[in-house]
This record gives structure tokens, sequence and C-alpha cells, in this order.
């Protein structure tokens, strides 16, 4: 039987979980001692700090439409009361538009940074970051570094992880993918078996002229499962279903935007007659975009970056289960902190794509883990990182 306090633990971390107010039960006689919070008996305000971080990539990335060797990023920190919570924006060249610049990022951070002392109670969670999101119709990224800060912050506040405060069982998280971007065949060839004896399942970018060259390189080195992401690359839908049908029969176990977002119609035609699921990226950013991709993909691939974090990630995971869909957990380029905030929710989800921290040469983090293939989520309290 539960003693009092254990009760009270347990009772707490599901109120969190579940969006509830606990303000009356961190005044109890057992808050100091649950609650990392307010220590020295003062009443502490939330302060923000913030600065550039530029990513080095260890490989040139290529997709359908680009490459890269870089990723512009900002890094976060959010104390209260002495603890810290760390927070992350990355912006690919290519999102600038959805995601900001690293000029408009720290612009907004600097704006939060004034405001955010208002609120001396980070628990509040969903009115703080409500109302951070109500500052400015874009910035993603920017809201973004500042949710994965706030519920680090809280999570360390509680002495938990995430993954537990919302009920999940961390033993559940499946493999990551590993992607393998658009080269020459040799470099192609090199860098799957470099990752082919560390992984499970591959992701393999397509949407130009050389995909099936692609596949075929990869296959002469490896049968692991691949899943493609075709980054909108393929604009007719006869095609797009012909590939399918030929992906399939070499392995591959799911296809991640086939077509351009705009073509909604094509694509719903493609997923009816797709014997693999299809799953959204581009086509979703939001929470409000869910709905109405029902139909028309057979899941969605959240990332943090795109949906501004955590807050809204989890309940767009939550939406797509009740409508059906199945769910991918994905990444930008991202040091541990983005990535290991991701990893929290991904015992609930059917693919992850947490492979961001493993593309770069200059972490700033220890947090989340790939071993033999598999996420391994550690048992620090927050997004589970410390900072190296």
């Amino acid at each position: 039987m539960q003693n009092r306090r254990d009760f009270l633990k347990t009772a707490t971390l599901a109120a969190i979980g579940s969006g509830l107010a606990v303000n009356g039960l961190l005044a109890s006689e057992s808050g100091p001692s649950l609650f990392n919070i307010n220590k020295r008996g003062a009443k502490a305000k939330m302060q923000l700090r913030a600065f550039p971080y530029e990513l080095k990539l260890a490989h040139v990335f290529t997709v359908a439409s680009y490459s890269r060797s870089t990723t512009p990023d900002v890094q976060v920190e959010l104390e209260y009361d002495g603890i810290v919570g760390y927070g992350e924006a990355s912006m690919p060249p290519y999102l600038q538009k959805e995601l900001g610049t690293v000029e408009s990022v720290m612009a907004f951070l600097n704006r939060v940074a004034e405001v955010i002392g208002q609120f001396d109670d980070p628990f509040k969670m969903e009115e703080i970051l409500t109302y951070i999101d109500g500052m400015d119709e874009g910035n993603a990224a920017a809201k973004t570094a500042v949710d994965i800060a706030l519920h680090d912050l809280v999570g360390k506040l509680l002495g938990a992880p995430w993954y537990k405060i919302w009920g999940f069982d961390k033993e559940k998280a499946p493999s990551t993918t590993f992607t393998i971007g658009i080269d020459t065949p040799d470099v192609v060839r090199q860098k799957t078996r470099e990752c082919a004896d560390r992984f499970n399942i591959l992701k393999v970018k397509l949407g130009r002229d050389n995909d099936k060259e692609m596949i075929e390189t990869i296959r002469s080195v490896t049968n692991l499962p691949i899943a493609i992401d075709a980054n909108q690359g393929w604009k007719d839908r006869q095609y797009a279903l012909d590939m399918i049908l030929w992906l399939k029969e070499k392995g591959i176990v799911m296809i991640e935007q086939p077509m351009p977002k705009t073509q909604i119609d094509d694509i719903a035609w493609v997923t009816e007659h797709s014997p693999l699921p299809v799953f959204a990226d581009e086509s979703v950013q939001r929470l409000k975009d869910v709905a109405a991709l029902k139909g028309v993909f057979s899941g969605i691939n959240i990332k943090l970056m795109k949906c501004t974090g955590l807050r809204e990630a989890h309940k767009m995971m939550t939406l797509a289960r009740a409508l059906g869909m199945r769910v991918m957990i994905g990444c930008m380029t991202e040091t541990s902190c983005a990535c290991s905030a991701a990893a929290q929710l991904s015992p609930a989800v059917d693919f992850a794509d947490l492979d961001g921290n493993l593309l770069i040469a200059n972490d700033r983090f220890r947090g989340m883990e790939v071993v033999k293939g598999k996420i391994t989520i550690p048992d620090l309290p927050g997004i589970g990182v410390v900072k190296l």
C-alpha cells in the first residue's frame, strides 16, 4: 500500500501529465521534499537566456531540393530558483519561412526574455506557452525552444522524466531510423556500410531522378528495412504509386510525403492505393492541420520544431490516434537537447526518426542514446540531458 508521501507524488505526476493545476499540492507539507522548487523560501522568477550555435554536420546532407554542411541553431536556457532547463531552436535553411532565421529567432526570444519574469510559477505551463504562442504568428522554432526548456525545467522541479509524467513505458520506445542522404553510389555505399550494423531500420531520401539507383545501391550492402522520405519530389500520382509498388518489393516499410503538399487529392489517391502506409511531413505543421489529413494520409510525422514543442506534439499525437491515424516522431538536424525531448514521446509512436544528433559533430549535450538501433531514454529528470 502506498504511504501518503508516495501517493501525493504519484497523484501529482498524473495531474501534471493531464494538464491539471497542482498549485495546492505544491503548497502542501510534502511540497519542498517532492518538488525541487523555491529552495531558499523566496519567490523566484524565471529568466531566459539565448545564443546562436551553428551545428556542424558530420557529412554533407542532401535531399531532393538542396545540400548543406551546417544548420543554423539557437540554444536556450530557462532558469528558475537555481534550476536550469535547456531548449533549442533548429532552423534548416529550406524551412526558414516556417521556422525563422537566427536573427528572427533571437529577436523573438529577446522579447520572451523581457516578459517571462511575469510568470512566477513554471507549473502553469499551458498559460505560459499559450501566451508565448500568441506573441507572434510564426517563429515556430523559437517557440519550440522555450517549450522544451520549460518542460526540462518543470521535469527537473518534479524530479521525473517526461515519459514518466505522461505515463509511457520507455521499453516501448522503437528503433530509430538512420538517414542516408542523396549522393553518389560510392558515397551511399560507404554511408550504408558505416551504419548497417548499428541500426535496425534506415531512412532514405528520394525525390530525384536517381531514386532506383539509390535503393539498389543500398540493397547491395544491406537488407535492413527502409523508410522512404520523398520530400514532395514525385509530381505525378501514377508515377508515385508505381514507385511505391516497386519499393515494396525492395523491402521498404513506409513512405513519407510522396508528393507536393498542394496536391491533396493526388496524395489521397496514392494513399488509397498504396500497399505501404503514407505519412504526412510537409503537409502537417501544427494541431490545426491534423483533422483535415484523415483519409489523405495513413499517419503524420510530428516534428517539435514545426509544431512549437512538446505541449502541442502531445496533443497532435492524441488527436491522430483518436482519428485512427498512425504517428511518427521526427526531428531536424539538432543537438541531443531537442532529440532527447522528442524521445520522451517515442514510446507512444509507430515510427521514430530521431537521428538528428547523430548527424552533427559538435553536440552540446549527452541524453537520448541509440543502443543497437533502439531509442534509449535516460532516467534523468526533464527531457533527460546533461550539458557537456
